[in-house]
């Protein structure tokens, strides 16, 4: 397992993270277990969660994956050795049932989730604490373009001071931003700079073959600003490991049981991500595995998050870990991406 540097903190995460939003939805709180135990095995020592999960959000499984990770490290007694990533929902999402609906990230809101976060956790501190989502309205979630609404949201100071609070509290190593733009991403780092503030180590953002978005404008930032992508969905929803060619609709998928999640079954990715799996398969390769090892290798990219229902799909997304992805291969990818570029952004 190859360990990276979590932006310019003394951390170092394994360059596989193990994603949870699955965990008490489509798996159980045993399954969670036998997941964290095979990535612990491998050499994973970064784990992702949100106090949103599990993925779709509903009240009445609303904490459900932390507890589980909670329930986990009462189990084995091995909090120490993970490097655990937690998030604090934004409005909007359809989430009502939240703290009344108030997603604000100021200081009372911020101080309310964490510590619930570290009870369902069974732990004193979380080591990266990220902003799910902007609390200001902002291209993210497949919006391409921005278009601009006048809004009142939290100042970026305050929610940067109201985070130091809880780091000089003990209860947060560092901190991270997600599904965030260029904007607010120099604005963070900018205001923690120039104010002394606590500054944010990574971006949690998409990052796939369907969805290279991330190269335009953030590439460059995570890279001169130590500030690098965690990247999430690098399967598109599985999308990308051929499952869904021609129509197909495994049972118990993700897409096949949640119709909300269309971000990457548009015609026009459909068509892309079979030329992905097709290219793939002419070079003798897992098209999962060729997916991931395509985002892991990337200069902007801290680690590659990865998600998994079944310990057999786990084993293929480990696998990738040696797999070397030749010039040629490359080139090809970047054909298709010239000819197709972000038809699922």
């Amino acid at each position: 397992m190859e360990y990276r540097q979590l932006g310019r903190s003394d951390i170092k995460v394994s360059a596989l993270c193990l994603g949870s939003m699955t965990w008490g939805e489509q798996n159980t709180e045993a399954e969670g277990f036998a997941q964290i135990d095979r990535a612990k095995a491998c050499g994973i020592n970064f784990l992702d969660t949100a106090e949103m999960y599990p993925v779709p959000p509903r009240a009445d499984s609303y904490g459900a994956t932390e507890r589980i990770i909670g329930n986990y490290f009462k189990a084995r007694s091995n909090r120490a050795d993970w490097i655990l990533a937690s998030k604090i929902a934004g409005p909007g999402n359809g989430i009502d049932y939240i703290r009344g609906g108030q997603l604000k990230h100021n200081r009372a809101h911020i101080a309310d989730a964490l510590n619930e976060s570290l009870k369902r956790l069974q732990t004193d501190w979380i080591d990266l604490y990220q902003l799910h989502w902007p609390e200001r309205s902002t291209n993210f979630f497949g919006q391409l373009g921005y278009r601009h609404q006048e809004q009142d949201f939290t100042p970026l100071q305050e929610t940067l001071e109201a985070l130091g609070e809880q780091i000089k509290a003990g209860k947060i190593r560092q901190i991270g931003l997600s599904n965030e733009t260029p904007w607010g991403t120099m604005k963070f780092l900018q205001l923690a700079d120039s104010l002394g503030l606590a500054r944010a180590v990574s971006i949690q953002n998409p990052y796939n073959l369907l969805n290279r978005s991330f190269e335009v404008g953030l590439a460059e930032v995570a890279i001169r600003e130590q500030c690098g992508l965690l990247a999430y969905s690098p399967l598109a929803f599985g999308m990308l490991s051929g499952k869904y060619a021609n129509g197909a609709r495994p049972a118990n998928a993700r897409i096949t049981l949640f119709s909300r999640f269309s971000r990457y079954t548009n015609p026009q990715a459909q068509a892309a991500c079979d030329r992905y799996v097709q290219l793939a398969r002419e070079h003798g390769l897992d098209p999962a595995q060729m997916a991931l090892a395509f985002v892991t290798r990337q200069p902007f990219v801290t680690s590659n998050i990865i998600g998994a229902t079944s310990l057999e799909q786990l084993e293929s997304n480990l696998g990738s870990l040696d797999l070397a992805l030749s010039d040629e291969l490359l080139a090809a990818i970047e054909t298709i991406h010239r000819e197709q570029p972000n038809p699922a952004p």
